[in-house]
């Protein structure tokens, strides 16, 4: 037996080791795009009908084995049209792991001016209980949903901000689009999530929150209207009742200036959950 496992471990090569690193990492990720999902359900429905495709063909039960086979086959039309939204939100995350990375291309000094002018903003909003919903692009651009709301190419200040989000204002109801330096629009539409797990006492301006980070690496920034409290949408997960100190923290990432680089593709996949628990 000693002799077995040692002939079978020697016959191992690190291009063998590689390859099974690389299947690990990215069953991993699939795993973690689905969490959460509609997809997960479904892909556990799947696996199920997988399964029960083999031990048909191990009990030589051929009726069923065909009709399953068949099934599989039929289905997988069916599959990417279910999955769309979660294939496409893999696809662009792929996409920006495997582009060059570039910075918000506004310099130190602006960067300084408008995280403090953003959390200003959000803290004014915030001690009011005037509901506020802004989003910052960052690498997907976010152009068509800007397109659904009034254009305004503004230079970023508090004082607009509040004004946009003052009630029963023109612009107020809708979420504000970030472009860099610039308010690109306001009043926009966002895509709602189909998560089931998040808490029920969210609203629509939360839910339109995650939908967006969902489909896109943008960060979304949600002012409660009924309590005042602040949160935070990223890569589908919400952080609940943060407070200023830590949402500059938060905007001073998103706008730290990064020299442009090649991105190690699988230490990107693997540590995006890590960034985000720490």
């Amino acid at each position: 037996m000693t002799e077995f496992f040692t002939s079978r471990l020697s016959s191992i090569r690190i291009r063998d080791i590689i390859d099974i690193l690389i299947v690990a990492v990215l069953v991993y990720n699939l795993i973690k795009l689905l969490k959460g999902t509609r997809a997960e359900q479904l892909s556990k429905g799947i696996i199920f009908i997988l399964i029960l495709t083999q031990i048909s063909e191990s009990l030589e039960l051929y009726t069923i084995n065909w009709i399953l086979s068949h099934l599989i086959t039929l289905g997988m039309l069916a599959i990417l049209i279910v999955f769309q939204p979660e294939l496409r939100r893999g696809l662009e995350f792929l996409g920006r792991s495997s582009s060059l990375k570039k910075s918000m291309g506004i310099g130190e000094k602006k960067t300084t001016g408008v995280v403090s002018e953003i959390t200003s903003a959000v803290g004014s909003l915030s001690r009011q209980k005037i509901g506020a919903l802004i989003v910052i692009e960052r690498e997907t651009g976010l152009s068509e949903i800007a397109d659904t709301g009034t254009a305004l190419d503004s230079y970023i200040s508090s004082g607009l901000l509040i004004n946009i989000f003052i009630p029963n204002t023109p612009l107020h109801d809708g979420a504000v689009i970030i472009r860099g330096d610039r308010i690109v629009a306001a009043a926009c539409f966002l895509p709602l999530t189909d998560s089931r797990s998040l808490a029920k006492d969210l609203g629509t301006r939360h839910r339109a929150a995650v939908g967006m980070s969902e489909r896109s690496d943008s960060l979304s920034i949600i002012v409660s209207e009924e309590t005042g409290a602040i949160s935070t949408a990223e890569s589908g997960k919400i952080s609940r009742h943060i407070d200023l100190a830590t949402l500059e923290s938060i905007l001073n990432q998103v706008y730290e200036p990064k020299v442009q680089h090649f991105e190690n593709f699988f230490d990107k996949l693997g540590g995006d959950e890590d960034e985000r628990d720490s």
